[in-house]
């Protein structure tokens, strides 16, 4: 990858993502904050999204605490034990919410694009965190990864992004990183 590639992916975009998220966000509460809906598709199958958002929910819940309060040492523990269950367990209920939304005709009417799409994207992403879990099993008696990853993303919250940190981190996490 080139410098000037990696300095962006590593040092522009991620606050390109965050501003976006945050004045999208704002942007849309003052302009449309009655039009945030769900189409709603409980009714339908109901069975298989009950399963699929809790799966999904507790996975992400669980996923994300991890991401934000653990040490470096804990977070290397739980990212191969308890992260790989709960991220398998989230990567199961996205794919009964996906499956739902893609081969349910009726469910299909109802779906937007848009909500395909944040489905494809989420389960990517849980896909790529996955495919990390044979490395970091590699990386529990020598952190070294971890805490480049978390000295990194220590820059990226302080404003002083360090995207040369990352030139020796393998692929699958400089791709979950970025998406």
């Amino acid at each position: 990858m080139s410098t000037a590639i990696h300095n962006f992916l590593f040092n522009v975009y991620p606050y390109v993502c965050l501003t976006v998220f945050l004045m999208g966000s704002l942007a849309r509460f003052d302009r449309d904050q009655y039009t945030w809906k769900s189409d709603s598709s409980q009714l339908l199958r109901a069975r298989q999204l009950r399963w699929g958002s809790n799966l999904f929910h507790f996975g992400i819940l669980f996923l994300f605490v991890g991401h934000l309060f653990l040490t470096a040492p804990q977070k290397q523990l739980l990212a191969v034990v308890a992260g790989g269950v709960a991220g398998t367990l989230c990567f199961i209920g996205l794919t009964l919410l996906l499956h739902r939304r893609l081969f349910d005709p009726r469910i299909r009417l109802t779906s937007h694009r848009t909500d395909l799409a944040v489905l494809i994207i989420l389960w990517l992403q849980l896909s790529l965190g996955l495919i990390t879990l044979p490395s970091s099993l590699h990386h529990v008696s020598e952190p070294k990864t971890m805490l480049t990853l978390a000295t990194y993303l220590q820059g990226i919250a302080t404003f002083r992004p360090d995207a040369s940190l990352l030139l020796g981190i393998e692929w699958p996490f400089l791709v979950h990183m970025v998406l």
